[in-house]
C-alpha cells in the first residue's frame, strides 16, 4: 500500500502564505507524476499543479506566478508553497501521485488538508 500524508494547512489571512507537505511512504522517484488538487465548498475537484514524468511543472491560471510544486525526492516529500494567498483559494487540498505501467495508471491519495484564507 502506498499511502500519502497532507500536512500544513489552517487559517491565515488573505495576502499570507502557507506550504504544505505531502509525505509518501515510498520513494517518490518511482511516480510518473505527481501533483495537489484542491476542492472548494460547491465546486468540482481541480488540479492546482503536477509534475510530470518528464520533470516538467504546469500549474492552474488561478494560482500561477503565486504557488510552487517542489520535491524532496531523499525525504519523499513534496511541497505547495503558496504565497499571497486570496479567499478564493480557500479549499481542500490534496496530494497525489501516479504510477503506471502498460495497461493502468494507478493513482495514490492523500485524505486532504483544510485551507481557509479569511478576508
Amino acid at each position: 500500500q502506498v499511502q500519502l500524508v497532507e500536512s500544513g494547512g489552517g487559517l491565515v489571512q488573505a495576502g499570507g502564505s502557507l506550504r504544505l507537505s505531502c509525505a509518501v511512504s515510498r520513494s517518490i522517484s518511482g511516480f510518473y507524476a505527481m501533483g495537489w488538487y484542491r476542492q472548494a465548498p460547491g465546486k468540482e475537484r481541480e488540479l492546482v499543479a503536477a509534475i510530470t514524468g518528464g520533470g516538467g511543472t504546469n500549474y492552474a491560471d488561478s494560482v500561477k506566478g503565486r504557488f510552487t510544486f517542489s520535491r524532496d525526492n531523499a525525504n519523499n516529500t513534496m511541497y505547495l508553497q503558496m504565497n499571497s494567498l486570496k479567499p478564493e483559494d480557500t479549499a481542500v487540498y490534496y496530494c497525489n501521485a501516479a504510477r503506471k505501467d502498460e495497461w493502468h495508471v494507478y493513482n495514490y491519495w492523500g485524505q486532504g488538508t483544510q485551507v481557509t484564507v479569511s478576508s
